[in-house]
Parts: C-alpha cells; structure tokens; sequence
C-alpha cells in the first residue's frame, strides 16, 4: 500500500498544487453531473375523458377520438346558464367540455379514510390517491415497502368547486371540511396515507400548475431531497362559475374545444382529468431495473413580469424559459423534433405563443 500524504510530501510545491486543482475539478465534475442528472418517468397513471388507464389514453389520441361532451347533469343544468351571447351577464358561451363519469364514487375503505370524512374531501384528492396507487403499480413499486422512503410528492391544483359547493351552512363546519379542501393537503394526505417522508407540496401556477411541480420534482430529485418523486396534476369542474367567468372574458370555445394556431380559434375548452408520473434519477432506475418510460433532460420556470395585461402573455420571457430549459438539458433547438405548446387557442395568446417558438427554434 503507497502512503499517499507522504508521496505528495515530496513533490514539488508546483505539483501539488496541480494535484488539488484536479481533486478540485474532478468534484465539482460530479457535482454538476449530479446537478444535471436525466430523471426518468417509471410509471404512469391517468384519468381523462374517455379514458381511464395510460393504454386507453394512447388509443384515444392515436385514433383521434372526441372525448367532448356536453355538460353532465350531475354538475348543473347547462340549459340555466347558456347563452350564446357573450356579453349576457352571468351565462356561458358553451353547452360543452371534457368530463370523468363517476366523480362521485370513491372506497374510503381501501385507503384508511372513515365514510364521514370522505364525503367532506374534495373528489379531486380522492382521485389523486386511486390515480397515484395506479402509478406506483404501473412503476413496479410495492406502496408498502416505501412507508418511511424520501418519496417526494408535488401535485398541481388550482380549483375549489367542491369548497364552493359546501358553503352556505355554517352547521356543516368541520374539521373535515377544512382538511378536505385545502390545496396543501392534496399533497399531504398521499404523503400521509403511503407514509412519504420527503418534501409534499400543492403547486397552483393556474395552467402550469403540473408542469411546474414536475420541474421542482426534478431540482429535488437532482439535490438528493427525495430519492423518488410521485408528480402529478388533477382538475374537475363542479360548478358552473369558472365556465360563467371565462364566458365573460372571451376564453371559451362555444363548441367547448380549442382549436389551436387556426383562424377559427375562438377561445379553449374546459376539461377535467388527473395525471400522475413516477420520477426517479435515471442512475438509479436504471441500478434498480425498473422499466424508463420516458427521460427528462431539463426544465426551466420564469414569470411573464410586466405585459399588455395581468393574464396576457409576454413574448421576451417565453423566448427565455425555452432558451433555459434547452440549455439545462444539454440541448440545441435542432435536436427538438416535438413541442407540446401552450395553445389556448385565443387570438391573443397563440401568435405570442408561436412567434416564441419559432424565434427560438429558428435561431
């Protein structure tokens, strides 16, 4: 065995020197390798319109199958609230949108929760735990083996119906009623219930809500604060009072689907679901051979700042995120062969949206 502090003992001031620059370099080499680490998706669960499972999702855009609907029933009567005149106050432009059948149905049982308690809980956290009890099987995980794990879980939400739908008696205040609809506790109850002990935290960025908890997966992922990550975004459409406030603000399709960077764009379509994704670093998943659906390479996040309106879009700054989510993976514009857009589908929205990408890409 060679004594190493007395080999560098007798090299030269100059040479040792040398020697620590490299020592140096070769952590912060590992560092940034670390910092930039692939994370790869394991397992997928879903719940769209007119689809269920991730197999029936892939079918539904391959064959390119409608899901749209005209409004259920069981949410409210459309006939009460449609009018086809946008400036009618406190009416939709629209009959229709994407709806899930069978919000309503849930087995508190199976996940420890009392009866009482479930039908206090916002259907959206319902629908979050059997989505994410799908996704971890679909990954191969076993629920039970991860109970003390830094599993993370980030989840996107940024509608209360349910909330809105139990105010007006002051009687049914409860406890429940609180845990049952706040944001926060959509994350905490999956991190409660799996017993995750890495970070668990509720994303409301509106329409990025999911993508941005994705992003913030991944910087945890990469840091080492969570060894997974369960990711995911849900959304359902209880009341008529969005619907009714988009009608007013000129964002809705009146045949409830977006048509996007088309001249008969005329606003987007409402529609419910829930997506969850399995994230682990790419290192790891391939060491404990689990299937790698997909790679994310990088991902970026900024703000529009000042534009022509608080909900209107700011060119400079989409041109930025793209150009630093493209440096954080590694990539030039010309290796992209795909971009999921934006697309709202509004005339104001989809030429900003547009011209960004193809300053960017272009460039």
């Amino acid at each position: 065995m060679v004594d190493l502090s007395k080999r560098n003992a007798k090299l030269s001031p100059l040479k040792r020197a040398l020697i620590m620059i490299e020592e140096m370099q070769a952590k912060v080499d590992a560092l940034q390798k670390e910092q930039n680490e692939p994370i790869a998706v394991i397992g997928i669960g879903c719940r769209f319109p007119g689809a269920d499972n991730p197999k029936a999702f892939w079918h539904l855009l391959r064959d390119g199958i409608d899901a749209v609907s005209v409004v259920p029933k069981d949410r409210w009567d459309v006939d009460l609230y449609y009018e086809a005149d946008p400036s009618a106050p406190g009416k939709m432009v629209t009959r229709e949108g994407g709806f899930l059948p069978k919000v309503d149905e849930f087995d508190p049982e199976f996940f420890g929760i009392s009866p009482r308690e479930a039908e206090r809980m916002d259907p959206q956290q319902r629908l979050l735990l059997e989505v994410v009890w799908e996704a971890l099987e679909n990954a191969g995980q076993v629920p039970q083996s991860l109970a003390g794990s830094k599993t993370g879980v980030f989840i996107g939400i940024s509608s209360h119906d349910y909330s809105i739908l139990q105010r007006g008696d002051i009687k049914n205040a409860d406890i429940y009623v609180s845990t049952g609809n706040a944001f926060s506790i959509a994350a905490n109850r999956i991190s409660y219930t799996f017993d995750f002990q890495g970070p668990s935290i509720a994303v409301d960025t509106a329409c990025s809500s999911s993508l941005v908890a994705t992003h913030m997966a991944v910087r945890s992922l990469r840091t080492g604060e969570s060894e997974m990550a369960v990711v995911g975004g849900v959304n359902l459409i209880l009341t008529p009072e969005l619907t009714v406030t988009f009608s007013q603000a000129g964002l809705m399709a009146a045949d409830g689907r977006c048509k996007t960077f088309d001249a008969s764009a005329d606003g987007y379509g409402r529609g419910e679901g829930c997506g969850v994704v399995i994230l682990k670093r790419l290192s790891d998943a391939v060491q404990d051979g689990d299937q790698v659906m997909a790679v994310i390479y990088g991902s970026a996040v900024n703000q529009d700042g000042r534009s022509n309106g608080l909900t209107a879009p700011n060119g400079r700054s989409q041109r930025d995120v793209i150009r630093e989510a493209l440096k954080n993976a590694g990539l030039s514009a010309h290796q992209i062969d795909y971009v999921e857009t934006h697309g709202t589908g509004t005339i104001l929205g989809d030429p900003i949206e547009l011209r960004s990408l193809n300053a960017v890409m272009d460039g």
